[in-house]
């Protein structure tokens, strides 16, 4: 099988179009890069399609790589018959390919081994052929100094049996299925550990038993931590009679006393080789399963708050909000450059409400500040309130934005490098302030893990979990584009073809130069060559330059078409740019060349009405509920105005402006059926939520949009 042929299995394209993708994979090219300008090569797939083509290549290879290491090592051994070698290649399984490796694979001595040493493996054959009776008297034969009777010498011929039956392929794969169809995962608590304050919240798996088919992620993971932790044990098993009785009927062909013999070497071998082994792998595959669905909705989340809503180049006050250490105070510029910073104390026990008035409508009247951005942690909701009453001198818009990942910012070293002079509170405020104006252009800056938008981040496969928000991140970050004058180290390195280190050469030729003018000074930053100029030039802006279409995506390779679009209608390029009418009287199939196809020429025409388009909507002002300021004021029946603040596969979470945030289940979110809460909600959506019950104690709210 090529590798055309095996991604093709699982991928629902043309051979050409997988050819031509792994060709521009081959030539480094980014996947941004060739799902937006090389549609016509690859027959228009998008982005997704194009990470699994390169996701499904590299395990082509990893399988590859697998198979002759395992061939080589059973040549070594001198065992690699025509047959074995034929099956080895021919297999694209890994579990199968395992499976055939197993008898040579190099372990630690077993107990078969140890009689085969004795000279048991004739007397094991006898058995397996199932042809004679009186099997003690031929047992008889094989004893020696190390086989001092003939009990041992048949427990010697069945620890043979077993290994045999535990490296049986048909036996191991029918296994496989019976664990997957019918094994229950179960726990037990550990009575040592069961009045734990911290094991109490896993107390609804003390006790717990489920088909592990049907077991949903976050429980699986649930499950998995509190093993991990040492409240529960768990066991994943299937009833083992069924399983036993599957081997006896591949394996005992008659009633002789052989069978008696083959039936303890079998139930040696289930409970001693396989069932561990097959449990093992159930669970793990069973882990690797929840773990997919964990990143996914992690991945799902992470894009929907970095294309949230910006506000966009704006003076902005940010408030880090707090009780006794006061809330910190950071006033920004257009460019989120920090111009000014202070800490007041309106709330208790220092009370300075007046004097705190009157040093923030000060700052907003020096700094000509046109928002202010609140953290949505401890005093958020008392800060909104005091802001609220100040009596400005102009239109403020106030947000109340989440500070999620704020603090491990502002600990960074990307943080000290922007404020070596600043402690982490001013950094941390600075942060706060960023994300309302840009949140794209702030959240990258720190590790996705701690913006917390997933469960269960630290229990799933960390490198896959980096994979697919490091994927996430160079995809946001590309379909917005970037304003090469005004974008951070941080920004500019996830852009295509640009990496960190060209991104630092970036901000250093800036720095030295001034602000970029057009594209092609890109091409004067030092080891940035053709190759990455091709990659990288249509992601990035230069508003104001000597070229419009450097402020649009239109490619640099693209300009002469433009040109001559424009050229044909007796106007300037400048003319066309934003000019719908004129626009649609081009016929596209006059403009293609050998290198831009039909596609491309379409994608130039709606890039040209509305050049250099954000994808993201403008940021809204929300207010919460002002009678609700903590858990105690919320009752059932209550309808609030909300935010979602997570999404989860089993529902989402809203916040409703206090500290816990309230839990609509997925069978709450709409009338009928819903397989997915992405279909239904977004993060950061603004919703209407009825308080179905509030549990203090536990402080759990549940919550209905179904009223």
């Amino acid at each position: 099988m090529t590798s055309i042929q095996f991604i093709q299995s699982q991928v629902n394209t043309t051979p050409k179009n997988i050819e031509a993708t792994l060709k521009l994979l081959s030539e480094d090219c980014s996947i941004p890069f060739i799902s937006r300008y090389r549609k016509d090569q690859t027959g228009n797939l998008d982005e997704v399609v194009i990470e699994q083509i390169a996701k499904l290549s590299k395990q082509y290879d990893e399988i590859v790589k697998r198979k002759d290491s395992v061939l080589k090592s059973i040549e070594e051994q001198g065992m690699l018959t025509a047959e074995l070698k034929a099956k080895i290649e021919n297999s694209f399984d890994l579990q199968e390919i395992e499976d055939l490796y197993l008898p040579y694979k190099k372990k630690k001595k077993t107990r078969a081994d140890v009689a085969r040493e004795n000279g048991l493996e004739p007397l094991a054959k006898i058995i397996m052929a199932q042809n004679s009776d009186d099997i003690e008297f031929i047992a008889s034969k094989y004893l020696n100094a190390k086989v001092p009777n003939e009990d041992e010498a048949l427990q010697g011929a069945r620890d043979i049996i077993a290994e045999w039956i535990n490296e049986n392929i048909y036996i191991r794969k029918n296994l496989r299925r019976l664990f997957q169809r019918k094994a229950i995962v179960e726990t037990k608590v550990v009575k040592t550990k069961k009045d734990d304050e911290a094991a109490q919240k896993f107390s609804q798996y003390f006790e717990w038993a489920e088909p592990i088919s049907k077991a949903p992620s976050h429980r699986l993971l649930a499950i998995l931590r509190a093993e991990a932790e040492g409240f529960v044990k768990l066991n994943v098993e299937i009833e083992n009679e069924e399983a036993i009785e599957f081997i006896e009927n591949n394996t005992i062909k008659n009633n002789k006393e052989t069978a008696d013999q083959l039936r303890l070497a079998i139930k040696d071998s289930y409970k001693r080789l396989l069932e561990p082994a097959i449990s093992k792998e159930t669970l793990q595959e069973a882990k690797a399963k929840a773990d997919a669905k964990a990143i996914e909705v992690f991945a799902g989340n992470l894009g929907q708050l970095l294309l949230a809503p910006p506000l966009g180049e704006k003076r902005i006050l940010a408030i880090d909000p707090g009780y006794r250490s006061g809330c910190k105070i950071v006033c920004l510029d257009e460019k989120g450059d920090l111009l000014y910073n202070e800490t007041i104390y309106p709330h208790q026990p220092q009370n300075e409400t007046a004097m705190a008035m009157k040093k923030i409508k000060s700052m907003v009247n020096a700094y000509n500040i046109e928002a202010i951005s609140i953290g949505n942690g401890t005093a958020s909701r008392e800060t909104e309130f005091f802001i609220k009453k100040i009596a400005f001198d102009k239109p403020v818009q106030v947000f109340v934005v989440s500070e999620a990942g704020a603090s491990v910012y502002s600990a960074s070293k990307i943080a000290r490098d922007e404020f070596p002079n600043y402690d982490v509170t001013v950094r941390g405020s600075v942060s706060i302030g960023r994300r309302l104006s840009d949140p794209l252009a702030e959240l990258v800056k720190i590790d996705a893990k701690s913006i917390g938008v997933g469960q269960y981040q630290h229990d799933v496969d960390q490198t896959k979990l980096k994979e697919e928000l490091d994927t996430v991140v160079v995809r946001c970050v590309n379909s917005v584009g970037i304003n090469i004058n005004t974008a951070s180290k941080s920004l500019l390195s996830y852009v295509s073809g640009i990496g960190e280190k060209m991104a630092e050469n970036i901000v250093a030729f800036r720095s030295e130069n001034g602000p970029f003018e057009d594209r092609k000074q890109l091409k004067k930053v030092p080891r940035l060559g053709d190759k990455a100029y091709q990659q990288a030039a249509a992601f990035i802006r230069i508003k104001d330059g000597k070229n419009p279409l450097d402020n649009s995506a239109v490619h640099p390779e693209a300009y002469p078409i433009v040109e001559k679009m424009a050229k044909d209608l007796g106007l300037k390029t400048a003319e066309l740019i934003g000019k719908k009418e004129k626009i649609s009287l081009i016929k596209p199939d006059l403009y293609i060349t050998s290198d831009i196809g039909i596609l491309g020429v379409k994608d130039i025409l709606k890039e040209l009405e509305k050049p250099g388009l954000d994808p993201r909507k403008a940021a809204k002002v929300f207010e919460f509920d002002a009678n609700v300021k903590s858990i105690k004021d919320v009752r059932s029946g209550m309808i609030l105005p909300g935010i979602v603040n997570n999404i989860t596969a089993f529902g989402c979470f809203v916040d409703i402006g206090i500290k816990e945030s309230g839990l609509v289940h997925i069978s709450q979110l709409k009338e009928g059926f819903v397989s997915d809460v992405n279909e239904v909600v977004k993060l950061h959506q603004q919703v209407q939520v009825k308080v179905v019950e509030v549990d203090e104690e536990r402080k759990r709210i549940q919550l209905t949009m179904v009223f």
